[in-house]
């Protein structure tokens, strides 16, 4: 399979006039390749999308109990140029989630659009005090046994602790050598933070939401993460959990290599109006997506509506396009096999109009999608 006459947006992110030869699932060529191929004049080729932190889309969600919600998922995803994907857990009692992890894992190998990675375990770990709209009936101290039991079910990429939480410590200095170990949904301050970031934790999980923000006499738990020059953060771009002014200095400070774009999409993400489910309890859609009392529960928006969002603040281009494609791949180490297009990677590949605004082809794994 060649790929030609496109403008691609190669490993250094810079755009190229080239052909891409697919060999199986893997890019094999880069250059002017002979013989046929399909023509994509006046499109450009990204690196496929990396969403690291999506609970539902289209009316599927990771921990809705149906075995076949993470397919639906995979399908919807791949519309919206995601190639791969991490199913994303709530706050649920362990055996629940055992049965989640088990329909991942059985759909792992198996999907029709994007490809699973993983799972992002969001909960059970987290403060009481910054909950949001996990629940707090299952929360629970840090467990690395139970983190063992789940991940040896399905692989987790990603899990999440309040670093004060009673044993956080211990449990970041064991998790770092299975996964990538996140803050989240903690109410701890800048030195304890900075802590857990010293015992090997590496990554926070939606910037600003569900954490101490930076003020003048307390940097708290987002100062922590500015500070720290070896963590990624994760950072929710529909305009809502993040206004655009501070989401530009946030980049700003961040740079190209710290920023990782995410959903944290629902089932709502795809759907009209009306009322959902997250983790047990009922979410209400309207433009956005609230508890009944009013409290943000993740998003109805993907990473390619995103993309242009940022865009249209006045994040660069390339800072952008790292956000959704290597930067994720390298915060849960998929780095060497996706996320840029380059010799001896999937063939994971967005082909965009040239303003890039309309999709018109997605590869996942040399296999075109849509």
């Amino acid at each position: 399979m060649i790929i030609k006459n496109a403008t691609v947006y190669t490993s250094d992110f810079e755009a190229t006039k080239t052909d891409i030869t697919i060999d199986g699932e893997i890019i094999s060529a880069l250059g002017k390749a002979d013989g046929d191929g399909e023509d994509f004049s006046g499109c450009n080729v990204l690196p496929g999308f990396i969403d690291i932190h999506i609970h539902g889309c289209n009316m599927a969600d990771t921990t809705d109990g149906n075995a076949d919600s993470v397919a639906k998922m995979s399908k919807w995803l791949a519309t919206k140029g995601i190639t791969s994907f991490c199913p994303t857990t709530m706050t649920l009692p362990e055996d629940f989630l055992e049965e989640c992890f088990g329909y991942a894992a059985d759909t792992m190998g198996k999907e029709e659009g994007a490809y699973i990675q993983g799972i992002n375990m969001e909960g059970p770990f987290i403060s009481h005090a910054k909950k949001g709209a996990q629940a707090a009936a299952h929360i629970v101290s840090p467990d690395y046994d139970m983190l063992c039991r789940l991940n040896a079910i399905c692989p987790v990429r990603l899990v999440d602790i309040a670093p004060e939480a009673d044993g956080a410590f211990e449990f970041i200095e064991k998790a770092k050598n299975i996964c990538t170990v996140s803050v989240a949904h903690t109410a701890a301050d800048y030195k304890t933070g900075m802590k857990a970031f010293e015992l090997g934790a590496k990554h926070a999980t939606h910037l600003y939401n569900a954490m101490n923000c930076l003020t003048s006499r307390e940097a708290g738990m987002v100062g922590a993460v500015m500070d720290s020059d070896n963590v990624m953060a994760e950072i929710i771009c529909d305009g809502i959990h993040i206004c655009p002014a501070t989401l530009r200095i946030t980049f700003g400070i961040l740079g190209e290599d710290r920023t990782v774009v995410i959903s944290d999409s629902l089932m709502a993400a795809g759907m009209p109006d009306g009322e959902y489910m997250l983790g047990g309890q009922k979410v209400y859609k309207k433009t956005d997506a609230r508890l009944a009392d009013g409290t943000l529960a993740g998003s109805v928006t993907n990473l390619f509506d995103e993309f242009h969002n940022i865009l249209s603040y006045g994040i660069p281009f390339r800072q952008a396009l790292k956000s959704v494609t290597i930067n994720p791949a390298k915060a849960i180490g998929v780095d060497k096999t996706t996320g840029t297009i380059e010799v001896g990677k999937y063939a994971d590949l967005l082909i965009t109009s040239e303003d890039f605004k309309e999709i018109k082809a997605v590869f996942i794994k040399g296999k075109r999608v849509v």
